[in-house]
């Protein structure tokens, strides 16, 4: 887990997921983790997105619409925040586990 500033969770994010073999993928959670956009990969080109927050979406995208669609979520679940968490998500059973609220 790490506590990264907005301006480079999407930098980080979109390098950490081209690295990460399928069927990992990651976790962003607002500071007091009641919000959050989790991305798992599924093959070399699709990604899976599932969106809790202020909109409930789980979406299938490809790489290419990765980094414009992550940079819109972004905006849009984290409008005042300034931190987020990162998790590394193992496995896909880990998609919907709840974490520690603050």
């Amino acid at each position: 887990m790490a506590l990264l500033n907005i301006e480079s969770v999407l930098v980080k994010a979109l390098g950490m997921l081209s690295r990460s073999p399928p069927g990992k993928g990651l976790e962003i959670l607002s500071y007091k983790r009641n919000r959050g956009v989790s991305i798992l990969r599924i093959s070399d080109t699709r990604y899976r997105i599932l969106e809790r927050g202020y909109k409930q979406a789980d979406l299938e995208i490809t790489e290419k619409q990765l980094s414009r669609l992550l940079k819109t979520v972004i905006k849009r679940e984290f409008p005042r925040s300034r931190k987020l968490r990162v998790y590394h998500l193992e496995s896909p059973e880990e998609l919907g586990r709840q974490r520690k609220r603050l």
